[in-house]
């Protein structure tokens, strides 16, 4: 007979200060796993220090963590009604942490929210649409630090 263990429990709270690395680390992590394509102008030292010096005690980051001892496995962070950043770890994706971190970004911001992807990521342009955010803007990517083209996603209630 097999058994299956329960499904950790996650939970999303506000990162706090010893939280930086890790919340770098997923976003690292994430997108070399997703965007192998894509060069990044920063190097990983350099997004740790800015996580820990910029974004964990300056932003509005909040960190999923689940219980069964996986520690911090997802990221987002808000700057008012644009979602500025959302990663998971590679092996957490499809476990529906992605789809807390849209609502609580949808109740954060109820008037609505906004987004930049890139134009290669085409999982996050289904997870999002599937989130009733629809594409508006294309550019050819001389309006980011990679120089990637991207795409500007709203969503409005």
């Amino acid at each position: 007979m097999t058994t299956s263990s329960p499904a950790p429990k996650i939970t999303l709270r506000r990162a706090v200060p010893d939280d930086a690395v890790a919340a770098a680390d997923v976003l690292l992590r994430s997108r070399a796993a997703a965007l192998p394509t894509v060069a990044w102008p920063r190097s990983d030292d350099e997004v740790r220090g800015h996580f820990r010096n910029v974004v964990v005690p300056h932003r509005e980051t909040w960190v999923a963590e689940a219980s069964s001892g996986g520690g911090i496995v997802g990221v987002m962070v808000l700057a008012g009604d644009k979602v500025s950043q959302l990663y998971l770890l590679p092996d957490w994706r499809g476990h529906g942490i992605g789809d807390l971190f849209v609502a609580l970004a949808k109740e954060r911001s109820p008037g609505g929210l906004t987004l930049w992807t890139f134009q290669v990521n085409e999982p996050a342009h289904r997870f999002y649409e599937r989130h009733g955010f629809v594409a508006v803007e294309h550019t050819d990517g001389s309006g980011n630090e990679e120089r990637e083209p991207d795409v500007r996603y709203d969503w409005q209630p």
